[in-house]
């Protein structure tokens, strides 16, 4: 695919799954399977403890997996990374690489995500020009989370900020931090359109139908029940 034909379907994207290489490779590939299956449109490969080797076989199946689905793949804050493994973008922190400079290691066609913690991180990539536009931003994290131990939550203040602020459809934006079934309706309400979860699927007994609920919130406007965790 061209950047082009990315950014359409990551316009068209409204729930994106992050996870971790796992301990089992039959295990993640199950997990990823029944995730897209319940409609994942996006699956992020982030694991900051992982060796190497694990990084490079896990990138396969979440590439494998999202071809099958016609999903995009993202890896977390390694472009070259992403770049080997034919990945769709790579997705950067406030502290990682620039968004230019990500881009440039990516390579043009990929795809470059940047998460945003205040006001002003969002505004700035608003104003950005490219290449140092992101294509994307994730806001949050809305509440704590382990997953970014250390993280102070924005609340859904943030959340509401964005929805006001972000009126480009080039720059979608995926609200992110401790969101699962239970507390969707109350994103959704404060003006998100897109969510991040990481385990919300990853942890569930049934990963399909925890993305299924998930992602018929998000159709309805959040109104669904509490049986993700």
């Amino acid at each position: 695919m061209d950047h082009d034909q990315r950014r359409q379907r990551l316009q068209d994207a409204r729930l994106y799954f992050v996870c971790d290489t796992a301990t089992d490779p039959d295990e993640l590939e199950r997990i990823l399977g029944q995730a897209l299956a319940g409609g994942v449109d996006v699956i992020q490969l982030r694991d900051k403890l992982a060796p190497a080797a694990a990084l490079r076989a896990a990138a396969n199946l979440f590439a494998a997996a999202a071809a099958e689905a016609a999903a995009l793949f993202i890896v977390n804050d390694d472009p070259e990374l992403a770049a080997e493994s034919g990945a769709d973008g790579v997705h950067v922190g406030q502290d990682d690489a620039a968004v230019a400079t990500a881009r440039e290691r990516l390579g043009r066609a990929g795809l470059v995500g940047l998460s945003t913690h205040r006001p002003e991180q969002l505004d700035a990539a608003l104003t950005a020009e490219p290449p140092a536009r992101p294509d994307y931003i994730s806001v949050g994290p809305i509440w704590e989370t382990p997953t970014k131990p250390g993280r102070a939550a924005t609340g859904l203040d943030y959340v509401a900020y964005a929805g006001a602020e972000v009126d480009n459809p080039r720059l979608p934006w995926f609200a992110i931090g401790g969101i699962n079934a239970t507390r969707l309706g109350s994103v959704v309400e404060a003006g998100a359109e897109r969510v991040v979860v990481v385990r919300a699927i990853r942890d569930a007994d049934d990963p399909r139908s925890a993305a299924r609920e998930l992602r018929d919130g998000l159709a309805v406007g959040g109104s669904v029940g509490s049986g993700s965790r």
